[in-house]
């Protein structure tokens, strides 16, 4: 079957120089920040040269209030949110989240769920265009995030090539450290993203950000422009590889499958077993080159410890388990779009976002009122509301025979749990 690990998936994009790329303006920036506010000033810095609003959504180390006022000072249009405040309902219990938990592959992090709300804001105040920003992530030149937008004219997504530390997992960290081919793709980082695309959703796994890029079945034709800069991270670590393992193998996978021409829906237990034993095979002899290279003593410890516990983790995903996932994940797709097209219509658009979040019940921390205060939300419960059967008209579900719509309710459960990106 030709299941195979692939070095770059670069064929699947379209790279458009920023200088010959259309221009548009952006709407709003959107952070998932999870630093202190000293992390903050490039995110500020381009909200500022691009004149778009600041959506800074807070938790752990990150103060809703200190990022709020930093950004206010530097004269930016901003909102904060604490998102360990949010009210329950707003993103919907999803059933890859029901699988996966407690198991060993269960995500403790809430990167997934802040972007998931980005989109929910972004549609619901008639914005059209936004970006995806990382708080590591540094924008060397301005001018590209109108490049990017521009581009969303014909591309529902638009990556910023990333000139900076690669976003990749431990494995292919570890094999770029070995001297074979790795290049890394697109992603949530620096991530322009135009209202076609706000149906898709981020899957709380890793690579969440690839599997945004797929509508349930097939790629959104995404281009790649620009430049960001990712500044430099500690890729080795065992829990970070254990993490990482499982949605490393199922996009990995999946893209794959796209880089060959071939449909999702080939991905069988057959497929899974083949691919499945390619990448450890891929994860043995890469354990076996870094004993016998000239790598530091102390570096080969660390790569070597993290690329064991990857395996350790590869041994516990089966066949079995990646079907099950996307066939959940093909389902999460349909229940994302009946979500979206529930709150398209007991709320309607907002004439601007704190409209919005009054009227989801969201309080924060915004422009005007900025002196310290909480922008008190006026709090209102969604109407009782359920999709049953078939999707609703317009929007194609996934095609597949273990498509189920699921139920929405007004008792849609959501946990906040500590952890921030990967």
């Amino acid at each position: 079957m030709n299941a195979r690990q692939h070095r770059t998936h670069a064929g699947l994009l379209t790279s458009v120089e920023a200088g010959e790329a259309p221009r548009a303006v952006l709407d709003a920036i959107i952070v998932p920040n999870g630093r202190a506010v000293s992390e903050l000033p490039a995110a500020i810095s381009a909200a500022r040269q691009a004149n778009a609003h600041l959506v800074l959504l807070c938790s752990l180390d990150a103060n809703a209030l200190s990022a709020a006022l930093a950004a206010r000072q530097a004269g930016v249009r901003v909102t904060a949110i604490d998102t360990d405040l949010l009210p329950r309902w707003l993103v919907p219990t999803f059933a890859t989240d029901k699988l996966l938990r407690g198991t060993e592959f269960h995500r403790k992090v809430d990167t997934s769920l802040k972007r998931n709300l980005g989109l929910l804001i972004a549609l619901l105040t008639g914005w059209k265009r936004i970006l995806f920003l990382d708080d590591d992530i540094v924008l060397p030149e301005p001018a590209d995030l109108a490049a990017a937008a521009g581009l969303l004219r014909d591309h529902p997504v638009v990556g910023l090539r990333n000139a900076g530390m690669p976003d990749n997992s431990v494995v292919c960290h570890a094999l770029r450290g070995v001297g074979a081919p790795q290049e890394s793709f697109i992603g949530g980082g620096a991530l322009v993203v135009g209202e076609a695309a706000f149906t898709s959703f981020f899957p709380n796994i890793y690579n969440e950000d690839w599997f945004f890029l797929l509508d349930g079945r097939t790629l959104r034709s995404p281009a790649v422009t620009g430049t960001a800069i990712q500044r430099p991270y500690d890729p080795y670590n065992p829990r970070r590889a254990r993490a990482e393992e499982l949605g490393d193998t199922l996009a990995e996978g999946v893209y794959g499958l796209l880089d060959n021409g071939r449909a999702l829906a080939e991905a069988n237990d057959a497929y899974w077993a083949e691919f499945l034993a390619h990448r450890r095979q891929i994860i043995r002899t890469t354990v076996a080159q870094i004993q016998g290279s000239a790598i530091h003593s102390a570096d080969k410890a660390k790569m070597s410890v993290s690329l064991e516990a990857a395996i350790s983790s590869s041994y516990q995903i089966t066949p079995e388990l990646c079907v099950r996932y996307l066939r959940a994940w093909q389902t999460d797709c349909v229940r994302w779009r009946n979500h979206v097209t529930w709150l398209r219509r007991d709320y309607g658009e907002r004439v601007d976002i704190n409209h919005t979040l009054a009227m989801l019940g969201i309080a924060c921390f915004a422009q005007p009122g900025i002196d310290g205060r909480i922008t008190p939300a006026r709090k209102r419960r969604p109407r009782s509301t359920r999709y049953e059967g078939a999707a609703p008209k317009g929007l194609a579900g996934p095609s597949s025979a273990h498509d189920t719509v699921p139920v929405l309710q007004e008792s849609h459960r959501r946990r906040v749990v500590s952890g921030h990106n990967r």
